[in-house]
């Protein structure tokens, strides 16, 4: 079990430069966990790829639906105000918090591509690349 924030959930449904890591880091634990944020993060990715012609409406639709039968069942509850709290004090967004404070729960780790929380929480998170390197070897 895992948790993993929105790019990793992009990045595994949208073809790109790291569709490979994110669908090697499902392969090594195929038990993803999100907190309830990553609709809202996820449909904006969406959104923005669509308002920028990179992906058509069609696609957006198919790729929400699919990420919907995905995740939906993954959610779990955030402890809001631990999230709050860890915001405050490290000086990161609340959005961020919430995925530290699920895996911190959890007591596993978060993967993500997110180089400002790779560096200040090193215990927890950890880069899709980083992920599969240890599973590895």
């Amino acid at each position: 079990m895992i948790v993993v924030d929105t790019n990793v959930i992009a990045f595994s449904l949208i073809q790109g430069d790291k569709t490979k890591w994110a669908q090697q880091v499902r392969k090594f634990d195929s038990d993803w966990i999100v907190p309830g944020l990553w609709r809202s993060e996820f449909l904006n990715v969406l959104a923005t790829l669509g308002k920028n012609r990179i992906l058509t409406t069609e696609q957006c639709l198919q790729l929400w639906a699919t990420a919907e039968t995905l995740f939906s069942p993954k959610e779990r509850a955030v402890d809001m105000k631990d999230s709050l709290v860890l915001a405050l004090k490290e000086g990161i967004t609340a959005y961020d918090a919430q995925y530290v404070t699920l895996a911190c729960s959890l007591k596993v780790r978060c993967v993500t591509e997110d180089r400002r929380l790779l560096r200040r929480f090193p215990a927890t998170t950890i880069s899709m690349r980083d992920f599969c390197t240890t599973r590895h070897s």
